[in-house]
């Protein structure tokens, strides 16, 4: 699920990064001397045990090309917002769970029961701490999270190495491509699909392929074997799983889209037992420089009622595996305040982070709200009051038994919103 953009001058956030030492595997069959491929990218290193898994899952969802958080979460108590946005303003009027400032697009109503229930929240004018409206530079920054620092490591990747089990499914990737947050040396698996992961040729010889495969590798130099191995013990891991395949739970429907089938995936491998600690996915096309539409219809319209159906549907087909499963949205950067000639939104700054799982504080909007009048934006932005590292910081140390957060965020200091609860 690539971002795709219309726009020339943003062409470099339509597509992932993936700048890594990975296997897109092609192992040589032993007998017969063909080339065998595999679908998937597996890192290089095997990761170290750390303080084990307690049951957690973090699912982030990158909502990548810049989510106009201001359109998904509407400031409807400040008058600034309708005065920038004459034509592609949501209406007071339609707005879901209004309290005196926000209320939820109305796009967003098969997340209200969450919403009502306290499990689906929200956290407003979230930012990072060296903003860029370039969609390469700011999803690089968000993905490695240590600025002012050399570190080339993803938050992901050090997150695994602080509290990794060893397990090459600790963090999956279901995705085209690796995210930036996996490079590093620890191990994480990507994978397009977990039905389609696995060698193209077999079939029902399966077994003698792998056996094979790992007998041409043994003895061979750590960075041949080693990579060859750990796919064959991923693919081998990923075949065993329950459920691979299987209908959804609970009556949950899934949009027909590749985010509804990543999302019932993602639910498959929570539900499968799996000691998976971070599920990462990425759903694009939120660049929306013209043509945003109104409440009633268009771009805008039409991609928040595919993310909150797909989200809910997550959430039913979870079961009671929802209770320790936290999802995160992030994306690169949020939109300008100030609709444009072309019923756009440029890029901006502040943006809105979507938290939903059985320890979140929902119901609410978290952050604190620093108003849309000209003296309070950022050069023409919604000010980042909150850094995106807070959010992920506390689901990491309230949800995931992370203790410091000092490996994975180095060099931040910020502090707790209570937007989770404690295990």
């Amino acid at each position: 699920m690539t971002t795709t953009h219309d726009h020339a001058g943003c062409a470099e956030g339509s597509r992932l990064l993936s700048r890594r030492s990975v296997l897109r595997a092609a192992l040589a069959a032993a007998a017969a001397g063909v080339t065998t491929y595999a679908v998937g990218d597996v890192s290089t290193q095997v990761s170290f045990a750390g303080t084990g898994w307690n049951g957690e899952t973090l699912v982030v969802l990158s909502l990548h090309g810049g989510f106009d958080g201001l359109s998904a979460v509407v400031p409807g108590g400040d008058g600034s917002y309708y005065a920038a946005r004459p034509t592609i303003a949501v209406p007071r009027s339609t707005l879901l769970g209004l309290d005196q400032m926000f209320g939820l697009h109305p796009a967003m109503a098969p997340l209200m029961p969450f919403w009502r229930n306290g499990t689906f929240g929200v956290v407003h004018a979230v930012g990072q701490s060296d903003p860029t409206r370039s969609h390469f530079a700011a999803m690089e920054r968000m993905e490695l999270a240590a600025p002012g620092s050399s570190l080339r490591t993803g938050w992901i990747d050090r997150t695994i190495g602080s509290l990794g089990t060893g397990s090459v499914l600790g963090a999956v990737g279901i995705s085209n491509q690796t995210p930036r947050a996996f490079a590093g040396p620890n191990q994480e698996t990507t994978m397009t699909s977990l039905t389609d992961f696995n060698l193209i040729g077999p079939g029902d010889d399966r077994a003698k392929w792998h056996a094979a495969l790992r007998r041409m590798h043994t003895g061979a130099r750590p960075e041949v074997g080693q990579p060859a191995t750990t796919l064959l013990t991923a693919m081998e891991d990923v075949a065993r799983l329950p459920g691979v395949g299987g209908a959804p739970a609970n009556g949950a429907v899934y949009p027909d889209t590749d985010l509804g089938k990543a999302l019932a995936q993602a639910a498959v491998l929570k539900k499968s037992g799996a000691p998976v600690q971070v599920i990462a996915l990425d759903y694009g096309d939120w660049d929306m420089h013209a043509g945003l539409g109104r409440v009633d219809g268009g771009w805008m319209r039409d991609k928040l009622t595919e993310l909150a159906s797909a989200l809910a549907a997550f959430a039913t087909d979870l079961g009671p595996s929802f209770a320790s499963t936290t999802l995160a949205t992030l994306s690169e950067f949020g939109r300008r305040v100030q609709e444009n000639a072309s019923g756009g939104l440029d890029h901006g700054h502040g943006n809105a982070v979507l938290l939903l799982g059985g320890g979140v504080v929902g119901g609410r909007v978290h952050g604190v709200w620093p108003g849309l009048g000209a003296d309070r934006l950022v050069d023409g932005d919604l000010a980042g009051t909150t850094d995106y590292r807070s959010v992920i910081g506390e689901v990491l140390q309230k949800r995931c038994g992370a203790g410091s957060l000092s490996a994975i965020f180095p060099g931040f200091s910020g502090g707790q919103l209570g937007v989770v609860r404690a295990r």
